[in-house]
């Protein structure tokens, strides 16, 4: 490890020795937290997928949340760490497996399709007819 840089699981005693992510696989458009060991004193990190975040001392580590961008391409990133004048880099510390589909459960269709309402009337004819068999077919009550 030359410079301070290495793959992310040790620098020293005394210096940042890991970066951990959470989730470590994260679609484009999510949010991302790290945690650095080692980082006492907080620092920076950055990445291809996330602006430059500066990180909270938390104890004997340091914390990052972040917002992974939406236009990232799928695949793996790494993170790089500055904290304390040590630098350390962690290949693929995270995978990006593509963007966040919201709305109406992630649908692209507007409105209801031909099937859709096929369908949903069949539900609602069946409902009808057991509903009206099952009233049809009550005895009368007995009075005493």
């Amino acid at each position: 490890m030359v410079g301070g840089q290495g793959d992310g699981l040790g620098v020293g005693p005394n210096g940042i020795r890991n970066i951990t992510t959470l989730p470590s696989v994260i679609a484009a458009g999510g949010r991302l937290t790290f945690m650095v060991e080692g980082c006492r004193n907080g620092g920076v990190a950055s990445s291809r997928v996330f602006a430059t975040t500066p990180l909270s001392p938390v104890g004997e580590a340091a914390r990052g949340t972040v917002t992974i961008r939406p236009d990232a391409r799928p695949g793996p990133y790494d993170i790089t760490v500055n904290c304390d004048g040590r630098a350390l880099t962690r290949p693929a510390a995270l995978t990006v497996v593509g963007a966040v589909r919201g709305g109406a459960g992630g649908g692209t269709a507007a409105g209801a399709t031909k099937a859709d309402l096929a369908v949903g009337g069949g539900l609602v004819a069946a409902g009808v007819v057991g509903g009206g068999a099952f009233w049809l077919r009550r005895r009368p009550w007995k009075r005493l």
